[in-house]
């Protein structure tokens, strides 16, 4: 019987066909734009000229990549977007670190040291999550300003610090509660305090919502545009907007094969984070949807 069942749950019928073959096309279509830029930044001009989109290259080359790392112009500045990479790694890092930290503790606090009124401040943390960027915009300009923050990297890393925490609030909070409170319990009766209860128990079971909450903000911020053009001087800029002075400077000539790979070099730390860490970031979303 279980052989028969076995069988049966493998045998391929015309439905599932269907369904493979919607599965396939579904995915070309998705893939079909990252091949053209792929394929695009190894080109030379003279065929992208003279050819078709979908051409394969007949001589690849590199020499696009190199152009847009180290030489291509964003502005008056012909340095590539290598310098505005390694300012987005220095603002993401830690703003992600600190933000994910801080939603943990507070996380831990609205789920298991309730005190009056926590339940109006998560509400607040929840509005804070559909706050469009372009309202706190001023608010956010003035403290930096009076900070002496405004177009440095250390005022971007504070914008989506504060900017995030709502977020990651919100994600470890309700991981939160599928702790069982009677764990928590017993450690207040053996003695143990917030952050030996925080350190001892919390801590140890959160590396599935860290894992959400770390692929989470490193994408928002590091796909932020606005903030970067707003709150980053010419030396603080983010790659995203570097990017985009790149792909408008005009140079007489438009270099469609240095665009494409100067996008994929933005684009590249984000696509290896959901490659290398997808299936923890989903792990971590369904590890506290059900409680118990």
């Amino acid at each position: 019987m279980a052989a028969d069942l076995n069988h049966d749950g493998s045998r391929v019928t015309p439905g599932r066909l269907m369904l493979y073959a919607l599965l396939v096309l579904v995915a070309l279509y998705y893939l079909a734009p990252l091949y053209v830029m792929l394929t695009t930044s190894v080109k030379t001009l003279d065929q992208i000229r003279d050819g078709n989109l979908l051409d394969f290259p007949l001589a690849p080359t590199t020499a696009a990549w190199g152009k847009a790392w180290s030489q291509a112009c964003t502005g008056v500045r012909c340095e590539g977007l290598a310098p505005y990479f390694w300012n987005s790694v220095r603002m993401a890092i830690p703003a992600v670190l600190i933000s994910s930290l801080i939603g943990s503790l507070n996380g831990y606090v609205l789920a298991h040291w309730r005190f009056p009124g926590h339940n109006a401040v998560f509400t607040a943390l929840m509005v804070g999550c559909f706050i469009p960027f372009q309202v706190v915009i001023l608010p956010m300009a003035r403290l930096l300003g009076m900070a002496e923050l405004a177009n440095t990297t250390s005022g971007l890393v504070v914008v989506h610090i504060i900017y995030g925490i709502a977020f990651t609030t919100l994600f470890f909070r309700n991981y939160y509660v599928t702790v069982p409170e009677e764990l928590v319990n017993a450690a207040r009766i053996d003695g143990a305090g917030f952050f030996m209860i925080y350190r001892r128990i919390i801590f140890p079971l959160s590396l599935p919502i860290f894992m959400v909450c770390f692929i989470w903000q490193f994408t928002q911020i590091w796909n932020d545009f606005l903030f970067g053009v707003v709150f980053g001087g010419s030396d603080a800029q983010p790659v995203t907007v570097a990017l985009n002075n790149l792909v408008n400077t005009s140079t007489g000539v438009t270099e469609y094969n240095v665009n494409m790979a100067a996008a994929i070099i933005a684009a590249l730390p984000t696509l290896l984070i959901y490659l290398v860490a997808g299936k923890y970031f989903v792990r971590g979303l369904t590890a506290g949807a059900v409680k118990g």
